[in-house]
């Protein structure tokens, strides 16, 4: 900044970056450690929402075995996981008329064998979360982004919050808030998936230095409430096939609590046709016969679209660095062929909070926790990601094996069900997201049926039930590097492909004066994070708006 700017300045001993499930069980299991030493560590979490779990969305069947650990009587402590998961189905389509059950599936894929887990609302339980951290003294400010990373000689020393009231133009409003320094003699980044600050330092201290590229799928979710003679509370159901289009995705419907049903789309984002649209794909899915009859009696109440990563072992960066750590899908935790990441996300968090308990039981500060990495190493996530590791490279290289991928399918599946992923070799998947794109010429064209407002629906409908929004007169926070790019180069090349891979219609081609421009409709963004990923020339950069913008997840 050229002109000096007065700031407030607050010093913890530990600052958490993000109030998910793995910034928050950091926090906590800091302050259980220090209670039983009998110290006390200042904690303190910061979270972008307008409050903790505004911006959580995930299916949920939920695995507790972090939870068993960091409250054993989390029962008793009212967690809401009020659904145990009773009943696996997994489905192939064919078509959408034509579906076979997959026999035996806890048996036969035993990454979908879900008895002891819980379906469950991810916001909820976060909620529930920052609830038993702030009785344990944690301070948690909601609406307040982490906009910039403090460093002094390559430490990270805690991060400067985001400036509110800059107008559109750059200019300071009536409302203007300086940003705040926030210090920390340790600090986790806990963004979640493709947080901005983790990528920056994963850039900055080579974090990823002999690692495949992180690899990253678009996860959408709605909530309907059903009819009660549909509704079979506990069943969990899987499907693949039909209507993907050169991808391995793949579909989940959850039978919740109160006759609701969670449902969703996941395409993994290395895809190569640019005409793909992953939201019309979600949407053309719901008209199979075996969803449409459900739905068709019921009422959608709520939508939402995240990015998650998938890229799992050969892709997880080294995690510590001079002055802080990296939790959760900051650092892509996820067990892709469970489709679960909350356990795994919680207990690298709980790792984190010991080894940083350690380091100032010692009175070490600011220092490269390596032993970190050690530590997780030793657990059972990196044993959950090392049997999963070469489910994604199967599916991804199983597109090229023909059969539309089920050779893939098949060989990922042997490897859980014969080896229990421990084959004697490990797949790689060398070519980011991004590259993967053909260029428009060479692919062909897909035609989408258009919403029927029955069980499909436009992208602007669907935005509206995410309760998103954002200061209008602010700077724009998807900036371009080079905004001559989208329609000298990827409009030209890939049909600029943005049109059709944001969830939330905020990219369009429009043409004024006879000139095509590109229009950037950011009050729409659900903080996705899939124009960061999957832009194939790499021009987009996804940086916080103003604190308290972006979705506000109910019950998601």
């Amino acid at each position: 900044m050229s002109e000096q700017v007065e700031r407030d300045v607050m010093e913890y001993d530990v600052l958490v970056i993000g109030g998910g499930p793995s910034g928050l069980s950091s926090a906590i299991k800091i302050k259980q450690l220090a209670s039983e030493e009998n110290k006390d560590i200042s904690v303190c979490v910061l979270e972008k929402g307008s409050e903790i779990g505004a911006h959580i969305l995930s299916g949920n069947v939920f695995e507790p075995t972090a939870l068993n650990e960091l409250f054993p009587d989390w029962k008793d402590k009212g967690a809401p996981l009020n659904t145990p998961a009773t009943k696996d189905v997994v489905k192939f389509m064919i078509s959408d008329s034509l579906s076979f059950d997959v026999p035996f599936p806890s048996f036969l894929i035993p990454t979908f064998n879900n008895h002891g887990n819980y379906i469950m609302s991810l916001a909820n339980f976060t909620r529930w979360l920052g609830t038993q951290a702030e009785s344990l003294g944690i301070e948690i400010f909601p609406g307040f982004t982490a906009a910039e990373i403090i460093f002094e000689d390559n430490i990270v020393k805690g991060v400067l919050t985001g400036e509110m009231g800059i107008s559109k133009d750059g200019e300071k409003k009536a409302s203007y808030q300086p940003s705040m320094e926030l210090r920390g003699k340790y600090t986790i980044f806990a963004e979640g998936c493709r947080g901005h600050l983790g990528k920056q330092l994963i850039n900055k201290y080579n974090l990823d230095k002999n690692k495949d590229p992180q690899h990253y799928g678009i996860g959408f979710k709605e909530i309907w409430e059903i009819s009660p003679e549909d509704h079979k509370e506990g069943t969990v159901m899987h499907t693949m096939g039909w209507p993907s289009n050169g991808t391995i995705s793949g579909s989940y419907f959850y039978h919740g609590e109160n006759n609701q049903v969670y449902l969703g789309y996941v395409v993994p984002l290395d895809y190569e046709n640019p005409h793909l649209s992953p939201y019309d794909e979600f949407q053309q899915w719901k008209n199979h016969k075996d969803v449409r009859k459900v739905l068709e009696k019921g009422k959608r109440i709520a939508y939402g679209a995240r990015a998650l990563i998938k890229g799992g072992y050969q892709s997880r960066p080294k995690m510590s660095f001079p002055g802080g750590l990296l939790v959760g899908d900051n650092a892509g935790t996820l067990n892709f062929p469970k489709i679960k990441g909350t356990h795994t996300a919680m207990k690298s968090g709980m790792i984190a909070a010991e080894i940083i308990c350690e380091a100032l039981g010692e009175n070490k500060i600011g220092q490269d926790l390596i032993s970190y990495e050690e530590k997780f190493e030793n657990s059972w996530i990196n044993t959950e990601l090392y049997k999963s590791r070469n489910w994604g490279p199967f599916l991804h290289n199983g597109l090229k094996w023909g059969f539309k991928g089920l050779i893939g399918v098949a060989f990922a599946a042997i490897d859980q069900l014969l080896f229990r992923g421990r084959l004697p070799f490990t797949l790689n998947h060398p070519t980011p997201d991004y590259a993967c794109l053909k260029k428009a010429s060479e692919c062909n064209k897909i035609e989408y049926p258009k919403p029927d407002g029955v069980v499909s629906f436009d992208k602007l409908s669907s935005v509206f039930l995410s309760n998103t929004n954002h200061e209008e007169d602010q700077p724009c926070h998807l900036t371009l590097k080079d905004a001559s790019i989208p329609i000298s180069v990827n409009l030209p090349e890939y049909d600029e492909p943005a049109q059709r891979y944001c969830p939330a219609g905020v990219y369009e081609v429009v043409e004024k004066d006879g000139e095509k421009k590109f229009q950037i409709n950011a009050q729409n963004c659900v903080h996705c994070k899939t124009c960061d990923i999957k832009d194939p020339s790499q021009n987009i950069v996804w940086i916080t708006p103003e604190g308290m913008g972006g979705p506000n997840y109910p019950n998601m």
